[in-house]
């Protein structure tokens, strides 16, 4: 369903140079898996997710979401994801029914099928209670909800949550784990990433530790735990992350990477 392969992705920098924000990644989801980005800021995460969806180009490398290439069929790529994230704008004068509307017809569903698919979301994600609220309105967890269903109004096979839980207090960002697993369970292609530890464990199939633009390890969490011999996710991604940093300040890598996702 996404496959990446050597995915490269670098910027000049007038002061310092060549950034390197992704150095050669490659990894593999399928359907009904839930593969996730775990690492700092600055790890690249957000990079990597924005090619994509086709927001960034990549300097090199190769990434297809459900067959099309992201660089070369951009428009089929969109239609295949949905794209959530902790910074997806809510517009104010318009109502959470509206702006899902909006984001439907934007996608081309014919008028029947758009308002069936929102009375099935509204129900699943318990909005009906905010319908006709504005969104200068909402609290934080209701424009969250607006931001899932919009990005499933058109039942993409693909979905991408970028650090969707951050800012969100406990009991909204458990609400939205669950609805990923649900999401997960009717079989969609899902990328999240976080970074924190505990939302990896519960939700992941497969982990992939990522910092200055690059893979530490990937793998299921007990393939991880049982290759480094280490009892906790925490203590295996610092171990993971300050190895990593005392080889890239010894000189065993040639360009600063990450610095910006």
């Amino acid at each position: 369903m996404i496959h990446v392969r050597e995915l490269t992705k670098s910027y000049t920098d007038m002061a310092q140079g060549r950034n390197v924000a992704l150095a050669g990644i490659s990894f593999d989801v399928m359907p009904g898996q839930i593969y996730g980005l775990l690492g700092p800021n600055g790890a690249g995460k957000t990079t990597a997710l924005r090619i994509l969806s086709t927001v960034l180009q990549p300097s090199g490398g190769a990434a297809t979401v459900n067959g099309y290439n992201v660089v070369t069929q951009p428009a089929q790529v969109r239609r295949q994801l949905g794209f959530v994230s902790a910074n997806t704008a809510v517009y104010d004068r318009m109502t959470g029914w509206e702006m899902v509307e909006y984001f439907g017809r934007l996608y081309g569903l014919e008028d029947d099928l758009l308002r069936n698919r929102m009375e099935v979301i509204f129900d699943r994600l318990q909005m009906n209670d905010i319908r006709d609220v504005l969104g200068a309105k909402m609290s934080t967890g209701m424009q969250q909800k607006v931001s899932i269903a919009r990005a499933i109004v058109h039942d993409p096979p693909v979905l991408i949550f970028d650090e969707a839980t951050s800012g969100l207090d406990v009991l909204v960002a458990r609400a939205l784990m669950g609805t990923v697993s649900e999401l997960r369970d009717q079989g969609k292609c899902i990328v999240f990433s976080t970074h924190i530890m505990r939302e990896a464990e519960r939700l992941c199939d497969k982990i992939a530790i990522m910092h200055r633009g690059r893979f530490l390890a990937e793998g299921a969490l007990e393939e991880l735990l049982e290759s480094r011999q280490e009892n906790d996710l925490e203590e295996l991604f610092f171990g993971l992350i300050s190895q990593h940093d005392e080889r890239w300040l010894a000189g065993a890598f040639e360009t600063p990477a990450g610095r910006n996702e």
